[in-house]
């Protein structure tokens, strides 16, 4: 073993068609064979399983799934990296929702007041923070509320939106490239902007005709800190913001009466790439009441000590989200939304890839943590609590290795590695695909934005390199249109009861394998001489890497 596995791995790429690949370290590779396809089956098997209620956080299902991998943790020799000495970390969620009676009301400028109907106007999303709202300021319009001089644009520019309710339009960003859609497209970007610029509302426009989206049945979520305050939230900025809501094309266009440029014009602007904000010249008064039912969710953290003696106060984190969306109204005659695929498959590969690094007799490095998280389908809000607040030093993260449902529907042939391409990932990514015989391919999807969709982006806006492995399009039958099947699949399974493990697809030997992936890919990360690197001049490198 005088050359580095990464090494080793490294040589394979570098050889020619048909060369023998070289074998890995006698102990890696017969940890790595020991993976087993039922041993992940059996995990799936009892997180699927309608005892656990479909895992919503805050449930006894939920703590049901807790305690089942802590025990799994146990038995493979995982020390507990939790708070106060055990496996957990607490994370109080609050569950919002906007009172009966909310108002808005609008005044042009020596104008009467008019209310805007609540519901087909506009309506308010729940503030976390503050029970009661009562507001009044005046209007300006910010576009798409990026402001991005290092790009060459900035909505807010010469705009005073201090004290001001900032309208914004939901019309798709065209003119910016993939990752500058994904980034300043979220909502909770937005937010953030907005409040640094002083605002104390934001309203999200529709652009077309249409009915604005009703209220989630089941409020919105965000995570308080031990002392109370938000932390975590898709409709809170921390600062000046209090009122956050959305507006349809009828009510933008009331709302610039008068002003300097119509809607037409304004939205035109804004698709040729030209900044079209401006003072509006109404005032809006809203007010309303939100409502909160707490609850305590727990990610579940646990950590292998690396073999360096400086090396091992790092970490490597092998992270997968263990909630699902609980019970809801029946479809087709079932009502628990088991989340097999979604995610109990994930926690399988990062369990099996546990006991894989318990089973080396020298163990890499730097040392791993294993991260189940909590809430990921009510916004990432567990791995963001946990990225903000590790129960480790946060600057001793070094990536993030993210596995969420991995749709192990057929065999798996090729991968798509959201989000290495930002970073040194890369290169770990390719050298494992190459040992397994996989393909590496570029995303089928990249219009759905998926990088920014699941765990590891909460590690990314940390500053810490991530990535999430999802499947690729080769088939066996040389069609390669495996994107195509999960897309069908995806139409009568994804985020419904019918994501059961009776009855349901999977390929277990594909399971198997993305767990030898994954793992092939973090040991790698651990064993490295440095710590991943963000890519020279990479847009989430430069916003975050700092």
């Amino acid at each position: 073993m005088r050359f580095s596995f990464l090494l080793l791995l490294a040589g394979a790429l570098a050889r020619p068609a048909g060369a023998q690949t070289p074998a890995v370290p006698a102990p890696v590779a017969a940890a790595l064979q020991k993976i087993s396809a039922d041993d992940y089956k059996a995990h799936v098997q009892y997180l699927a399983d309608d005892r656990l209620r479909g895992r919503l956080p805050g449930t006894p299902g939920y703590q049901m799934a807790v305690d089942y991998v802590t025990a799994q943790f146990k038995k493979m020799g995982v020390r507990p990296a939790g708070e106060n000495g055990g496996f957990t970390q607490k994370v109080r969620l609050r569950r919002a929702f906007v009172e009966p009676g909310a108002t808005l009301v609008y005044q042009a400028a020596g104008g009467p007041a008019v209310p805007l109907a609540y519901g087909p106007d506009a309506t308010f999303s729940p503030n976390p923070g503050q029970a009661q709202v009562a507001t009044e300021a005046p209007l300006v319009f910010a576009g798409y509320g990026i402001s991005a001089p290092e790009l060459g644009y900035d909505d807010y520019a010469g705009l005073d939106a201090k004290g001001k309710i900032v309208v914004l339009t939901r019309q798709a960003l065209r003119q910016f490239g993939d990752n500058e859609q994904q980034y300043f497209g979220d909502v909770r970007t937005k937010l953030e902007t907005a409040a640094r610029h002083g605002a104390v509302g934001v309203l999200l426009a529709n652009d077309k005709a249409g009915a604005l989206p009703p209220a989630p049945p089941k409020g919105v979520v965000s995570a308080l800190d031990p002392k109370g305050q938000v932390v975590v939230s898709r409709s809170y900025a921390p600062g000046s913001v209090q009122v956050v809501g959305a507006l349809s094309a009828a009510a933008l266009q009331q709302l610039f009466a008068g002003a300097p440029s119509d809607t037409a014009q304004t939205l035109a602007a804004l698709r040729a790439g030209k900044p079209a904000s401006q003072a509006l010249p109404g005032r809006l008064r809203a007010a309303y009441r939100s409502r909160y039912q707490d609850v305590d969710g727990y990610n579940v953290v646990g950590k292998l000590e690396g073999s360096d003696p400086k090396l091992k106060n790092e970490y490597v984190v092998h992270s997968a989200h263990l909630d699902h969306l609980g019970v809801g109204a029946p479809v087709n005659g079932d009502s628990i939304f088991n989340g097999a695929h979604d995610n109990a498959t994930g926690v399988a590969a990062v369990l099996e890839i546990a006991r894989t690094y318990g089973r080396l007799p020298v163990k890499p490095k730097r040392s791993i943590l294993f991260v189940l998280m909590t809430g990921e389908e009510m916004g990432l809000i567990g791995s963001s609590y946990f990225a903000k607040l590790p129960t480790v030093p946060k600057a001793a993260l070094v990536a993030d290795v993210n596995t969420d449902m991995p749709t192990i529907i057929a065999p798996l042939l090729a991968v798509v590695p959201l989000g290495a391409q930002h970073s040194s990932l890369l290169q770990p990514v390719e050298a494992a695909a190459a040992y397994l015989g996989l393909a590496v391919e570029a995303d089928p999807e990249p219009a759905q934005h998926r990088f920014i969709r699941s765990d590891q982006y909460s590690f990314v806006v940390q500053g810490v390199p991530a990535l999430h492995l999802k499947y690729g399009n080769k088939t066996a039958d040389g069609k390669n249109n495996l994107s195509e099947q999960v897309q069908k699949w995806r139409a009568v399974t994804y985020h419904k009861p019918q994501d059961n493990f009776a009855g349901g697809t999977f390929d277990w030997e594909a399971g198997r394998k993305y767990a030898q992936l994954n793992f092939l890919v973090g040991y790698q990360v651990a064993q490295a001489a440095a710590r991943p690197t963000w890519n020279k001049d990479d847009f989430f490198g430069a916003r975050f890497g700092k």
